[in-house]
């Protein structure tokens, strides 16, 4: 009905091309609009001035020679000062922009290593950016942002790369562990050494008291008994820690023990034979 009258509707973010028996006349803005078709005016199309997405996916090559496909988001929009451009001077614009991204990016991505295109894959969306923004300009579109989403190596190669980085992080794993093991070895050393010396420590001073006891029982018994000598005491004394090994013996029964020839006459022999040896040591010193 409003085009039998010869009005048209322009929605928001739109803008319509005008012509007249063919030729450009105007572009309208959003509202409504008489157009007398009578006098040869018409709407040639409308014209979206909304943000539009076109994802591109390029398969190129690397320095190190592996195939890679790289995925380019291109965010773009025409101008509304620039609607006749954007209208009539390209027929297919995804296909136009499809075509700029393919040549930068194959142009880029083979200058680059694998691990370089996923460090650098900022500095390859500026550079599609840069040559987008200068050759779509002329025909009356912004590119509002690029992106590259997605860099997506071979199937084989994302198998290689991610066993390197396993065997990575297994090496760092084994280390650490051989580490703290070093570490427990360490501390369990030092903790042997310091119980071993503190050990001897008492074993000295086990020694020191029981010589301690002998010579006081010696002096003691010596004076309290006129007469006796510190040869009978040590004799006496001998033989008592004698007697308390044989029964200390005799009262286990899973002992394993090597017996000599003993008897009465046997004490007097070992008694002998252990003040020998300390005169001895003694005339050594």
């Amino acid at each position: 009905m409003g085009q039998a009258l010869g009005c048209i509707q322009v929605d928001q973010s739109t803008v319509a091309i005008t012509e007249t028996f063919g030729k450009f006349d105007e572009v309208l803005e959003p509202g409504c609009h008489c157009l007398p078709w009578c006098f040869g005016k018409q709407a040639a199309g409308f014209l979206s001035l909304r943000v539009q997405q076109l994802d591109v996916k390029c398969e190129t090559k690397t320095k190190d020679n592996v195939f890679v496909n790289v995925v380019a988001s291109i965010q773009y929009r025409a101008l509304a000062e620039k609607a006749q451009d954007a209208f009539y001077k390209l027929s297919n614009t995804r296909a136009q922009i499809q075509s700029y991204v393919f040549d930068v990016i194959r142009a880029s991505v083979p200058k680059l290593e694998l691990d370089a295109v996923f460090e650098q894959k900022n500095d390859i969306a500026k550079a599609v950016e840069d040559e987008l923004e200068k050759a779509m300009s002329h025909y009356g579109f912004e590119i509002v942002q690029t992106l590259i989403v997605d860099i997506e190596p071979d199937e084989h190669v994302k198998r290689a790369m991610n066993e390197i980085n396993a065997a990575a992080r297994l090496r760092v794993a084994a280390n650490e562990k051989a580490e703290a093991e070093k570490i427990l070895q360490i501390k369990r050393a030092e903790g042997d050494a310091e119980s071993k010396y503190l050990a001897g420590l008492g074993v000295a001073r086990q020694r020191q008291a029981i010589v301690d006891g002998l010579r006081d029982s010696v002096l003691a018994f010596s004076v309290n008994v006129p007469g006796t000598t510190s040869k009978d005491v040590m004799d006496m004394v001998l033989v008592t820690q004698y007697f308390d090994t044989m029964k200390e013996i005799g009262a286990s029964s899973k002992s394993n023990s090597v017996f000599i020839p003993h008897g009465p006459g046997a004490v007097r022999d070992i008694t002998s034979q252990i003040r020998d040896g300390l005169l001895q040591g003694r005339t050594v010193e």
